[in-house]
Formats: structure tokens, C-alpha cells, sequence
């Protein structure tokens, strides 16, 4: 079994002076924390695999494809592989539990 704290993530991250922190990584699936601040952008691109969105904390907005949508705790947002997404409008710091399946980078050729 393997097992995390909130909590601790929370605080590895912002030790880690990173946006994303990945915490479980196995073929199938991997889960990281990621943290957007205020205002700030978001710099990923695209990925090769699904990928799900849990909002722990915060407020903002996502665009996927040419969807836009408002977020907060509690949202969780399905964004399918090789589709364009970004945070944006970022008006309270977001924390966010992201789960890739398969792993992140597994079907990167």
C-alpha cells in the first residue's frame, strides 16, 4: 500500500519551489499535486494522457479545447489526451490533485 498526507504534499511542494509535484507514479497511473498562484499562468502544454482535475482549494478558470469554465473546490474537470487546457483568471491561489492514466509521459514516443 502506499499512502499520502494532504497535508504533507502540501508542504513538499512549496519546499520543492515547483509548481507540480508528482507523489505516485506507476503504469497505469500517476498522481502529483499542483499549485497555480494568483494571478500567476499556467505553463503546461498538452499532454498524451487523460488526465483528471480535483480543485482542493482556490478560484479560477480553465479552458479546455474551446471550453471555458470556472473553478473552485470541489471541481473536477476530465481532459482527454492531446487537447489543449490551461488555468487562467486565477483569482485565489489553486491546489490541485491531478491524476494521469496512463502514467504522465507513458505514451510520449
Amino acid at each position: 500500500m502506499q499512502a499520502f498526507e494532504l497535508n504533507q504534499l502540501i508542504q513538499q511542494q512549496k519546499d520543492s519551489n515547483k509548481l507540480y509535484l508528482e507523489f505516485l507514479k506507476v503504469p497505469d497511473l500517476s498522481m502529483g499535486l499542483y499549485v497555480l498562484p494568483a494571478g500567476g499562468a499556467d505553463p503546461q502544454s498538452p499532454h498524451t494522457e487523460d488526465e483528471v482535475y480535483y480543485v482542493v482549494s482556490g478560484k479560477g478558470k480553465i479552458k479546455v479545447g474551446n471550453e471555458d469554465r470556472a473553478v473552485q473546490a470541489g471541481s473536477i474537470v476530465y481532459v482527454a489526451k492531446n487537447v489543449e487546457h490551461r488555468f487562467h483568471s486565477i483569482e485565489e491561489e489553486l491546489t490541485l490533485l491531478v491524476f494521469f492514466a496512463p502514467a504522465e509521459y507513458a505514451n510520449r514516443r
